[in-house]
């Protein structure tokens, strides 16, 4: 019989099919289509600079100029954002409705010069500095008084939302901040404590869902997981700002990174699949609470009609199944 669990980070209820879990080969939706070329021309691979905005930021094989070849990683504005981070946030009432103007920032990281090379490919150095350049771009937005929450993710695949194949993730600036991780600031003043320490905490000890613990971070598919084989990666240090990662914490990210990518890749057919890093607002009242995490979740289903209605998440692979397909692929 399924079971209705409670996801207290979101403030969800999912329901977990504990008795018949779906393997990889029983999913409907096809692997993501990986091409050693681009079927048309793409503005990310290396010798295309002209055709993107100048560049932000850059990691480079030597002393080689801005917007040129020789990088490894390159962050640039989006071409085709809904956000301009200028002037400052204007909020207007026309009777019921509510809107303000499209204040923000959104860029893309593009995460290697190849186009066939795709993100769990990457070696672990190319790997360190992506993170790293998540980290000095978080730190970079939050400067600004007028962003309130930041965002890093990942769309790898149709199915996830990615529209160039070319391995890329990006990170946009509110002026606002969102409510999908509201239920961390509720639980610390309910009980006083932090939610994340205290799932990782239960986690430890039961073991049941956990795939991998290192020296500064866990994997694990969470108690009340909304998507199948959805994987979380949670540091163990309290730490509520992504920004404040050190550097011996980047690089086991990034190694983590890596090994879950190829786990999720290798174990589940090649599925698409997003990342995302939950963090802190910045710029606002302080809320105790928040711990940052990572989550990445394979978009082995589209979204059906109940979750479409109430919100309610349907999961045909309990955590306990999903934990111990991916142990195996990570150990590999």
């Amino acid at each position: 019989m399924s079971e209705i669990r409670k996801d207290y980070v979101k403030n969800k209820w999912v329901s977990i099919s504990s008795n018949l879990t779906l393997k990889p080969k029983d999913f409907p939706i096809m692997k993501v289509e990986t091409s050693s070329a681009p079927a048309g021309f793409c503005p990310f691979c290396e010798g295309n600079e002209a055709a993107t905005p100048p560049e932000i930021l850059a990691f480079r094989k030597g002393k080689e100029e801005p917007d040129s070849g020789g990088w490894l990683v390159r962050t640039i504005p989006n071409k085709f954002s809904a956000f301009a981070l200028a002037g400052e946030l204007e909020e207007k009432h026309i009777g019921l409705y509510r809107f303000c103007n499209g204040l923000g920032k959104h860029e893309v990281i593009i995460e290697t010069p190849q186009h066939d090379t795709d993100f769990h490919e990457l070696a672990l150095e190319r790997m360190e500095m992506i993170v790293s350049t998540f980290k000095m771009r978080y730190n970079a937005l939050a400067q600004d008084e007028r962003i309130k929450y930041i965002q890093i993710y990942k769309n790898r695949g149709l199915f996830a939302g990615a529209s160039l194949a070319h391995s890329h993730s990006q990170i946009i600036g509110f002026p606002f901040k969102p409510g999908e991780n509201d239920g961390l600031p509720q639980y610390y003043k309910d009980q006083g404590r932090c939610l994340i320490c205290a799932i990782l905490q239960q986690e430890q000890d039961s073991n049941q869902r956990i795939i991998h613990e290192g020296k500064y971070f866990v994997a694990l598919c969470p108690y009340a997981s909304r998507f199948a084989y959805e994987t979380w990666i949670v540091p163990k240090r309290h730490t509520e700002h992504f920004g404040r990662l050190t550097e011996a914490e980047e690089k086991e990210l990034a190694w983590f990174c890596k090994k879950l990518s190829m786990a999720i890749v290798h174990s589940l057919d090649n599925p698409s699949y997003n990342f995302i890093i939950n963090t802190a607002p910045v710029n606002s009242l302080y809320e105790p609470g928040y711990h940052w995490y990572m989550e990445f979740t394979p978009r082995m289903l589209v979204a059906a009609g109940v979750e479409v209605a109430t919100g309610v998440y349907i999961n045909p692979v309990a955590p306990e199944d999903a934990a111990p397909i991916l142990r195996e692929s990570w150990d590999r």
